[in-house]
């Protein structure tokens, strides 16, 4: 059965229901199944033996999605080739192409979990009232463990971009 989580999250200020085990510091991270635009099948174990910043939105076509996005894929550009920098949302492959093409996202994949919500379940992130991804930014090293975790508490506010960041750089720190 899967867990179900209430009180963690609000979507303007009302609670909602996420479904799946949170996900914390230092646990393995779970492996997922989404959509690449082009409909190919994408797991976590395609990115394996990279940092991973797994930024979860509930729609690119809003404006906080659009600038949690658009920031991660300007943060990118200075992390080099290690770090995979994946935006999931339950958008549909074709919006998130057609989305990546008028916004000129270059180091960001955008990928759907529209399909089995299996990212979603995985990492705790699915509402349950609106078949979304909560907003939430997770980071994982290259051997698969969890180094920050932010469920961001309000639905319609962004993440803290500078936690995330640092996450990154103390984990290719300690890799030189």
């Amino acid at each position: 059965m899967t867990q179900e989580r209430s009180g963690i999250v609000t979507f303007a200020g009302n609670p909602v229901t996420l479904i799946g085990s949170e996900i914390r510091v230092g646990d393995k991270a779970p492996n997922f199944e989404v959509l690449a635009n082009d409909l190919t099948k994408v797991t976590q174990e395609d990115s394996k033996g990279k940092v991973r910043l797994i930024s979860c939105v509930p729609s690119l076509d809003t404006g906080v999605c659009d600038a949690q996005t658009r920031k991660f894929n300007e943060l990118a550009s200075n992390l080099g080739n290690d770090v995979e920098v994946l935006t999931i949302s339950v958008d549909l492959p074709f919006a998130q192409n057609r989305w990546c093409g008028a916004a000129g996202i270059e180091r960001v994949q955008t990928l759907s979990d529209h399909f089995k919500m299996s990212f979603g379940t995985a990492y705790g992130t699915y509402i349950k009232e609106y078949r979304l991804e909560c907003r939430a930014v997770f980071v994982v090293d290259e051997i698969d463990i969890v180094q920050y975790v932010e469920y961001v508490p309000e639905i319609t506010e962004h993440p803290n971009y500078e936690a995330a960041l640092e996450a990154i750089k103390s984990i290719i720190k300690v890799k030189k």
